[in-house]
This record gives structure tokens, sequence and C-alpha cells, in this order.
């Protein structure tokens, strides 16, 4: 397995498909030109090739603020996941901005899906501020049917919690616990009306905290829960 960025418009057009065929094909990708032209500008387009196939990507561009990213896209197939490659391509992602002298990296995720608040949370050290209900409106693929609400996950990549996990570390803090459901997807299809009280339950539960002071700052997996500490 190889991650590099991403070189030449076929391999744009393999990052393309790779979108439809993780989020599904009703869900609008990011086109192969837009992608290759906001690399051509100072963004980063990576992806982790096994042998001439790409099974995993990563986007992210520029801001209005210097020396923040906006980290847009993170892509495996389903064959490669469960080997830490999301995290693989994240990693390489840190390199990549601190060669450029970027240290803060931002992006939005769902925060009912458990596996992306271990990565984000628990494996990369990212926390968490700012809760976006609703944050793009209705939305097809594997989003239809829920409200898209977002979490604004903050990654400072020199921060200790971050240098610590970049070495293999992956501490779970003390502090406040909201669980969230193993398998939001599964929900979605086998109890839709708990899935949607769900959603109610956790946009209540973190707007509330996070309004008053607190901050997201680990997740402790085997409770699938948020850990939560009042910021100082």
């Amino acid at each position: 397995m190889i991650i590099r960025d991403l070189a030449g418009m076929a391999e744009f057009r393999q990052a393309e498909a790779l979108q439809y065929a993780v989020w599904g094909a009703d869900d609008m990708a990011d086109p192969a030109d837009l992608m290759m032209v906001i690399q051509a500008e100072g963004g980063l387009a990576a992806g982790a090739f096994d042998g001439g196939t790409l099974v995993g990507y990563v986007f992210a561009f520029p801001t209005r603020t210097p020396h923040i990213q906006h980290s847009h896209r993170l892509a495996v197939l389903e064959r490669a996941r469960g080997t830490g490659l999301g995290a693989a391509l994240k990693w390489y992602q840190r390199d990549w901005c601190l060669a450029r002298d970027i240290t803060p990296v931002r992006w939005t995720y769902d925060p009912l899906r458990a596996a992306n608040a271990r990565l984000n949370i628990g494996v990369l050290g990212a926390q968490v501020t700012t809760y976006y209900p609703d944050y793009y409106g209705a939305m097809e693929g594997i989003n239809k049917g829920t409200p898209s609400d977002r979490l604004l996950a903050d990654w400072h990549l020199n921060a200790p919690a971050v240098v610590a996990r970049a070495s293999g570390q992956r501490p779970t803090p003390d502090g406040l616990r909201i669980v969230i459901p193993k398998d939001f997807a599964d929900l979605m299809v086998s109890d839709p009306e708990r899935a949607a009280n769900d959603r109610l339950r956790l946009r209540d539960a973190l707007t509330q905290k996070l309004g008053t002071g607190h901050m997201i700052i680990g997740f402790d997996p085997v409770a699938c829960a948020y850990i939560l500490a009042k910021v100082i």
C-alpha cells in the first residue's frame, strides 16, 4: 500500500469514482477537474494505492485564514476498512501540512457515526467545540433520511494530544460521557424512529454542553461515548 499525492486526471477520476462507491450513486461527488485545480492552487489531494488501484483518499483545501486547512473528504473503500488506512491517510495529511507550516486542520463529520468519532477524536486527537444542526440540509446516498447534523473537528497538529497519538499512544481522558449508538447506519434501517430520537437527543445534549463551555476531548470506544470537559 502506497500513500502519495494524486497525479494526472486519470487518478483524479478514480477519486471521483471512489466517492460514489463509498457514499452512494445519489451523493454529489467532488468532480475530478475541481480536485485537480484545487491541488494546483495549494490544496491536498492524496490517495492510497493498492497496486494501481485507488482504495482510499483524502482531499483538503486552503481557507480564508492563512495556515488553516479545511479537510473536506476522507474515504476508504469497504474492502480496505478496518486496516487503519483512514488513520494512515490522516497522518499523511499531518506530515504534508507540517511541511508547509499549516498547523490547524478542521473538518466536519456526523456526530452519530461512531467509526468517524473513534477515528477523529480517539485516534487522531481532534477536539470539538462547535455543533452545526442540519448543516448541509437534506442529503442523498448514505446520509438520506436523517438531518445532516455535523460537528466541527479542530485538529491542532502540534498539540500534545495529537503528538502523543502520532507516536501510537491512545489515552482515554476522564470527563463527562455522552453515549451514541454503535451503528447508526443500521439503526436508520432497523428502527428509524429510534434513530430520529437519537439524533435529537444527541443534538440537545451536545449543543447544551458545548454552549456552556465544554469541549469534546476524547472518545471511549468501549462505551461508544464522547468524553467532554469544561474549557478552562
